[in-house]
């Protein structure tokens, strides 16, 4: 029994693909003397004709993965697609550098360490690219202007 037509018909009616659509094994006799589109409409209608269910793409792993991450795990180096820069751009990167530096030459000012000669001096540096880390200015206080910090 060939129900090619009525397939065809049936799919572009339910709006899906001939692979989805399903007819009642019982009433096959019906759908095959069905040729109009409202024929196959009332049968439809009857639940002779149905369309399978949409196959999901399960989301359960990709969720695991990502309290993984949320955690901080899972983001080795060959976890990583892109640079560096693609993953924290450059000026990201200098702007929470220089901020930390920043606050840092204001605390140990406030605190009376250096004066504000000194002050202005290492705030221009900083500004200027010199110093890698907060780390890196305490190390030069104390090597260069034989300052504790």
């Amino acid at each position: 029994m060939k129900l090619t037509a009525q397939k065809t018909i049936s799919a572009k009616l339910l709006n899906c693909s001939k692979k989805r659509v399903i007819f009642d094994i019982e009433r096959l006799d019906e759908i095959k003397e069905a040729i109009t589109k409202a024929d196959l409409r009332s049968l439809i209608k009857d639940k002779a004709i149905t369309a399978k269910p949409v196959q999901g793409i399960s989301r359960f792993r990709a969720k695991k993965r990502q309290i993984q991450k949320n955690k901080g795990k899972q983001k080795g180096q060959g976890s990583r697609k892109g640079k560096k820069t693609a993953r924290l751009p450059k000026k990201k990167i200098w702007m929470n550098k220089i901020r930390l530096q920043r606050k840092f030459l204001k605390e140990i000012k406030d605190k009376k360490v250096i004066e504000g000669k000194t002050y202005r001096d290492l705030r221009s540096k900083s500004k200027g690219g010199f110093f890698r880390s907060k780390r890196h200015i305490k190390i030069f206080l104390d090597k260069i202007l034989g300052k504790n910090e």
